[in-house]
């Protein structure tokens, strides 16, 4: 267990080493601060009496707003903004630590301690996972407190939020180590994760695209891409959903939790499952 907990933390120490850490939570920085200068809200009794939002001033025909409507809304439309950007950043800060750790040295120093294989990728995708939390903490945290700053509006499920973008991540870090431990390639693993990110929201819309194609064969493979891959346009609509909880409109709400979640659970573990045995066979 103290290796494992020693290979965790190396994650942390190379992520500073090679500046990772400090670009991660920099970037995050700047839209924290672009968000807290861009939205400016004239409060008067809990009713919102006019509002700039990046420099733009906010039509509010002449009449109060009730805050806790326009904050709740606000931040709905947020959190998808927050989903996309929040993976991506995620995605970039962690693809590099399955190819990282096969570089000729490096591999051979890690499996000089007393820690098997199997431990040591999982020991790498605990630390990445932990290190995409702690940014979208972070992140969403800050952005929560300057609206309630702003609005003295509290909205715990926005911070919930983060929880599912984090199970997106982990599913799609998964994919990532496949992909790393059989291409040793930080780039193509970092394409090929989004890749899968894209062609799953497109096949959102399976039906129309099955209905499409000229054979039957053709619309199989598309329904069953469909459920092989990982929900991630769903997962974002579950986002907002959250957020805005009976606000939500009914398109919104229409999530089939059970079939979307654990789809893409099943995705992550079989990716996690695979990677880590490809490792465990691979010739260093």
């Amino acid at each position: 267990m103290r290796a494992f907990s020693a290979s965790v933390q190396e994650v942390f120490r190379e992520a500073a080493a090679r500046w990772v850490l400090i670009a991660y939570f920099a970037l995050s920085s700047l839209f924290i601060v672009i968000f807290a200068l861009g939205v400016n809200l004239d409060v008067v009794n809990g009713a919102l009496a006019g509002a700039r939002l990046f420099g733009q001033s906010v039509d509010v025909g002449g009449r109060s707003i009730e805050i806790d409507k326009l904050v709740l809304g606000f931040e709905s439309g947020f959190s998808a903004f927050l989903y996309l950007v929040g993976t991506f950043l995620a995605l970039f800060a962690t693809a590099h630590l399955v190819p990282r750790l096969q570089e000729k040295g490096t591999i051979d120093l890690y499996l000089s301690r007393p820690v098997g294989r199997v431990p040591l990728l999982l020991s790498r995708y605990a630390g990445g996972l932990l290190l995409a939390a702690a940014n979208l903490l972070y992140l969403i945290g800050s952005m929560w407190l300057i609206v309630v700053w702003k609005t003295r509006v509290f909205h715990p499920r926005f911070l919930l939020s983060g929880l599912v973008i984090l199970f997106a991540v982990a599913t799609l870090l998964a994919f990532a180590f496949l992909i790393g431990v059989i291409t040793s390639s930080t780039g193509v693993s970092l394409m090929a994760t989004y890749a899968v990110f894209f062609l799953s929201a497109i096949l959102v819309a399976r039906e129309r695209i099955a209905a499409a194609v000229s054979t039957e064969t053709a619309a199989s493979i598309v329904k069953g891409l469909y459920w092989i891959l990982p929900k991630t346009a769903e997962i974002g609509q579950a986002t907002v959903a959250l957020v805005a909880g009976k606000e939500a409109p009914a398109r919104l709400a229409d999530v089939h939790y059970l079939a979307v979640y654990g789809s893409t659970a099943a995705f992550g573990v079989a990716a996690l499952a695979l990677s880590a045995w490809l490792f465990s066979r691979k010739d260093f």
